[in-house]
C-alpha cells in the first residue's frame, strides 16, 4: 500500500518539479493514517520526517516506510536523512542535531539555495512557501522588501533576483550568515542588482543600539537584531514586507516571550507602521487553528490567501495560515 502510495505521488510530482524548476519538494506527506510520515526531496537526497508519535498504530512502520523509500529511490544510505519533530511542551526550544557542516545547493526557479539535511531539524528552505517566494520573485521588481524573520533569506534571495530592493532581519547569527551564503552564492552583483557580495561589504556597523549587528551592501541589508525591538527603531517604509514569525519563542536573547497568535495585534501594528500608504503585508505562520485577531480586521484591509498559498506537493493545507493585509483607503 505505501509502495503503491509513493510511486504515484512521485509519478505525479516529478515532472511537475521539474516543469516548474524546482529540486526541493515533499512527496509523501502522512497521506495514509497508518504511515504518519514525510518524505522531502533535496537534489538526490531525501528527508524522512518520522510523526508517528502523534497516532499509536503509525509506530511499527517506519521500517516499512523506509523500505520502501530504498526500493523505489534507491538512494544511498548516506543520502537518507531521519529526523523526529516532536511537539514543544512549555517553553521548550528546538536546538541543534548535530556539527556535520554538511551544507549544499538546491535550485528553485532561478535561485540557489543553501540547505542543511544533517545539523538542524528544519533544512534551511520552508517548502510550504515556494508559492510566496515565487510570487515575491514576480511582483517585486523595482520594490522595497522587508523580509522579518527572515531565516535563512530565501525569500529575499528570490525578490533580490526578481529585481527588488531587500531588508532581511532575523535574530540568530547563524542564520544572518547563512543569509548572507544564499546571496553570495546567486551571483548579486553590482551590475545585476547592486549587490557586491565579498565578505568585506558585510562589515557590522554602528548602530543606536550596539546590540545589533547591521551588514550591508549597495542595494541589501541584512541585520542580525531582535525583530520586535528593531521594528520600533527609525527607518524607512517599504513597498512589501513579508512576516513570518515563528508560534512561540523563548530565546535567551529576548527579554519576554513570544507567542504568535497573543502578541500578533502590537506585531501587526508595528509593521503596518513601516508600510508604506499603498504597500503590502503578507503576514504568514504556521500555529495550527491560529485565528486572526478581529480588532486587526477592523482596522485594515485583510484577505485570507492561505489556500492559494499552500503547494500541490501538500497533503496537509493547513501547514500555515497566510494574510494579505493593507491599510484603509
Amino acid at each position: 500500500m505505501i509502495k503503491n502510495r509513493l510511486e504515484k505521488n512521485f509519478k505525479k510530482l516529478d515532472p511537475w518539479a521539474r516543469r516548474i524548476g524546482t529540486e526541493a519538494y515533499r512527496i509523501y506527506d502522512r497521506d495514509i493514517p497508518e504511515f504518519p510520515f514525510i518524505l522531502d526531496r533535496y537534489g538526490e537526497s531525501f528527508v524522512v520526517y518520522d510523526k508517528s508519535e502523534e497516532i499509536d498504530q503509525g509506530k511499527g512502520h517506519f521500517e516499512l516506510f523506509l523500505a520502501a523509500v530504498s526500493e523505489i529511490f534507491k538512494p544511498a544510505p548516506s543520502k537518507i536523512y531521519l529526523k523526529r519533530r516532536e511537539r514543544q511542551k512549555g517553553d521548550q526550544q528546538y536546538t541543534r542535531l548535530g556539527n556535520a557542516e554538511e551544507f549544499f545547493f538546491v535550485t528553485e526557479g532561478a535561485a540557489k539555495l543553501r540547505i542543511n539535511l544533517s545539523d538542524y531539524l528544519d533544512t534551511g528552505l520552508f517548502l510550504d512557501h515556494r508559492p510566496l517566494r515565487h510570487r515575491l520573485f514576480k511582483e517585486t521588481r523595482g520594490k522595497s522588501v522587508l523580509n522579518l524573520f527572515c531565516y535563512t533569506a530565501s525569500v529575499s534571495v528570490q525578490a533580490a533576483l526578481g529585481g527588488a530592493r531587500t531588508t532581511s532581519v532575523d535574530m540568530s547569527g547563524t542564520y544572518i550568515d547563512w543569509a548572507f551564503e544564499n546571496f553570495k552564492a546567486n551571483n548579486l552583483s553590482v551590475d545585476k542588482l547592486g549587490l557586491k557580495c565579498e565578505r568585506e561589504s558585510f562589515r557590522s556597523q554602528d548602530s543606536q543600539d550596539s546590540r545589533a549587528k547591521v551588514q550591508t551592501s549597495q542595494t541589501h541589508i541584512i541585520i542580525q537584531d531582535n525583530v520586535l525591538e528593531w521594528l520600533l527603531r527609525p527607518s524607512e517604509q517599504y513597498d512589501v514586507i513579508f512576516l513570518d514569525p515563528p508560534t512561540f519563542s523563548n530565546s535567551k536573547k529576548m527579554e519576554e516571550s513570544f507567542d504568535v497568535e497573543r502578541d500578533q495585534v502590537q506585531l501587526v501594528r508595528d509593521c503596518m507602521k513601516k508600510l508604506k500608504p499603498d504597500g503590502l503585508l503578507l503576514f504568514s505562520n504556521n500555529k495550527r487553528k491560529f485565528r486572526l485577531s478581529s480588532e486587526l480586521i477592523q482596522s485594515f484591509q485583510v484577505k485570507d490567501i492561505s489556500e492559494s498559498t499552500i503547494p500541490q506537493d501538500f497533503h496537509d493545507k493547513k501547514i500555515h495560515v497566510c494574510f494579505e493585509i493593507h491599510h484603509l483607503g
